[in-house]
């Protein structure tokens, strides 16, 4: 070997070497970050000098596992939080403050005031139990439109996250793909655009496909083109306010509906469908319940016409926004329901009327001698409250039940769905961190194995420094021979 093959041998190696330890570098600074992936640098001998390609180490199959786990996660946290915030109208079905615990109060108002008719104190505190139900009904419903709005909320903040991610990578794929085209290193590319993929499968579910010069299109769940050589506008308005039988908007993409009953194919996974689920499915159903809560509790305490039966029986001692006629649907009702100002003394009421009857005019007068030992209406008002009666279908409430079971029903169901949300979030979460560790391990940085790599390199870089060395010496040597 000539001397200038020798040194050109060792230059080489020194270049490589120094590229080499570059990558190893990088490889060091991700180690922990979840998005990063290990490079290896490999030396490629031709009929040139020798060459280093950097690759990056990745798995298709783990990481397609990752964004789907990832998309499942977050649309069942989403339902999880939504279940929580309406679980704050419920509380402790033992406790004063829950829905059953009030209406038990107001059946023992009740029974008291039957026992000693003639006591005002009585019959005022069965009227304040009166108030406090309705109250209690009145800030549940606006709890539920609250966590509906709040759903809203979040789906607009999801859409317009989605539409920036794609501009993202719109820019991170052209960087691919010119990479690709040139023969550059693509490698903290494909970290970037990965790195978007996942944030993008938080909103919801996403499928990939890989074309020529490592072109990438992404579709969501439902087969919707979410970017295929350009971005695909997603859109949606929001709601400003809601109330019960308020109907939230839908969700777009390319002006396709995705979202809702007249989605053809609506997306599967994803915070999207999560914060839906809330909004229209767990809230309204909820809301529901409540509203015929309130409409059991109205007709349970009607006043009927004493002197002609055929007449219809109209609001008392809880009446709502269109009394005093019975409510002929209960949409709404646990918002506007209220205590009768006739009985109510706060608002310049007679106590009494709950035991006299009279709210609604003469003809529904009972106790027409004002006797003070009277006490059958109000006897009757504690029976009818724990009488079945039949509650719509789209409450889910048990049919026939008394207004105390319902409650206690509907308890029941919000307590069932949030464990059952909850033992899916932990399910999802398991997988979604064995899926995670395990695509760590094939793809992510092991400090000591680069360090092990590190050391290599240097004794590289020393026996081609060696080597030079050598050379030069030897060309001195020459060089002084010739003078």
């Amino acid at each position: 070997m000539s001397l200038s093959v020798a040194l050109n041998t060792a230059r080489g190696s020194l270049s490589a070497n120094g590229l080499q330890t570059d990558t190893v570098s990088r490889n060091v600074a991700g180690v922990g970050d979840a998005s990063y992936s290990r490079k290896v640098a490999s030396l490629v001998t031709t009929d040139g000098p020798v060459r280093v390609v950097v690759n990056r180490v990745s798995n298709t199959a783990l990481f397609d596992k990752m964004i789907n786990s990832t998309s499942d996660l977050a649309g069942r946290q989403a339902i999880l939080d939504g279940l929580k915030s309406l679980e704050q109208t419920v509380g402790d079905t033992e406790a004063d403050g829950s829905m059953a615990a009030k209406v038990g109060t107001l059946d023992q108002a009740l029974s008291n005031a039957a026992n000693q008719p003639n006591d005002q104190n009585l019959a005022k505190a069965a009227v304040a139990a009166a108030k406090d139900l309705a109250r209690t009904l009145n800030q549940a419903s606006t709890t539920v439109q609250s966590a509906r709005k709040n759903a809203d909320d979040e789906i607009n903040n999801s859409v317009q996250t989605i539409n920036d991610l794609l501009t993202q990578f719109d820019k991170a794929n052209k960087a691919v793909m010119t990479g690709t085209v040139t023969g550059t290193d693509i490698s903290d590319a494909l970290d970037n655009r990965d790195k978007i993929l996942a944030k993008l499968s938080q909103e919801l579910g996403i499928t990939t496909v890989v074309r020529a010069n490592n072109d990438m299109a992404i579709y969501a769940d439902n087969g919707s083109p979410l970017f295929d050589k350009i971005a695909r506008p997603v859109t949606f308005q929001p709601t400003s306010a809601f109330a019960p039988g308020t109907a939230g908007n839908a969700v777009f993409i390319d002006g396709v509906q995705v979202t809702g009953s007249k989605s053809l194919m609506p997306l599967q996974t994803g915070r999207i469908v999560g914060q839906m689920t809330v909004r229209d499915e767990v809230a309204v159903t909820y809301q529901n319940q409540l509203d015929a809560l309130a409409g059991g509790v109205i007709s349970a305490l009607a006043e009927t016409n004493k002197n002609d039966p055929t007449k219809p029986a109209l609001a008392g001692l809880l009446t709502y926004a269109g009394g005093p006629p019975l409510p002929a649907n209960t949409v709404g009702l646990a918002a506007s329901i209220r205590v009768n100002a006739k009985a109510d003394p706060e608002q310049g009421g007679d106590p009494f009327t709950l035991r006299d009857g009279g709210m609604n005019g003469t003809d529904y007068q009972y106790n027409t001698t004002g006797a003070a030992a009277f006490s059958d209406h109000l006897r009757a008002l504690q029976t009818t409250l724990r009488a079945d009666q039949s509650f719509p279908t789209s409450s889910e409430l048990p049919n026939p039940a008394s207004v105390m079971t319902a409650a206690q029903a509907s308890a029941s169901w919000l307590e069932a769905a949030r464990k059952a949300a909850s033992a899916q979030v932990d399910t999802e979460s398991a997988v979604l961190s064995r899926t995670s560790t395990a695509l760590s391990n094939a793809t992510g940085v092991n400090r000591d194995d680069e360090v092990a790599t590190m050391l290599q390199l240097e004794k590289s870089y020393a026996a081609s420094a060696k080597l030079i060395a050598t050379v030069n010496a030897m060309l001195q040597s020459l060089l002084d021979a010739v003078r």
